[in-house]
């Protein structure tokens, strides 16, 4: 099947099963890109995993995203399925306000989705709604904030041994 063909197969099942949680769907650079609710977002998971005919059961990767010029939906997560006996790739969307960072956890459906989940919760501020464990799993548990959102600078700005003239600032 090509990457159209997938796209229109994937977007009338998640049309037929979940109707309007499925909020819009794209062909991203060749990558079958879908967004959805983020309510539905585990049971759409379940659904593609056990699908016979599209059969998603590897979780690739699962990331978290911040636009805070997005106004209402600033915070997100972006999870990349592979059916390994059908050699498919699909991408699945979910985004939400940065005043509500809770989503569903996928970990029901993926075990390994644990640490990954954990990771976007130290790095975003994600809370993943009945993750086994969600506490940090790279920064300090006292740290105060989320490293990864765009509204925290880049450099260390408390550093006194740091010359910017010699980066040309």
């Amino acid at each position: 099947m090509d990457k159209e063909a997938l796209l229109i197969t994937v977007q009338e099942k998640l049309k037929a099963q979940f109707g309007d949680g499925l909020i819009s769907s794209e062909l991203l650079v060749d990558y079958p890109v879908f967004t959805l609710r983020r309510d539905i977002i585990c049971d759409v998971v379940k659904f593609l995993y056990d699908d016979e005919e599209l059969s998603f059961q590897y979780l690739t990767s699962l990331a978290g995203l911040h636009y805070p010029e997005n106004k209402g939906h600033e915070l997100g997560v972006m999870y990349n399925l592979h059916s390994l006996t059908k050699n498919y790739r699909i991408r699945l969307k979910v985004f939400f306000s940065v005043s509500d960072p809770n989503v569903p956890s996928i970990t029901p459906v993926f075990k390994g989705a644990n640490w990954m989940e954990r990771l976007e919760f130290d790095f975003f501020g994600i809370l993943f709604k009945g993750h086994p464990n969600l506490k940090r799993i790279v920064n300090v548990d006292d740290m105060n904030y989320h490293p990864m959102r765009k509204e925290f600078p880049l450099e260390d700005t408390t550093r006194e041994d740091k010359d910017d003239k010699m980066f040309g600032r």
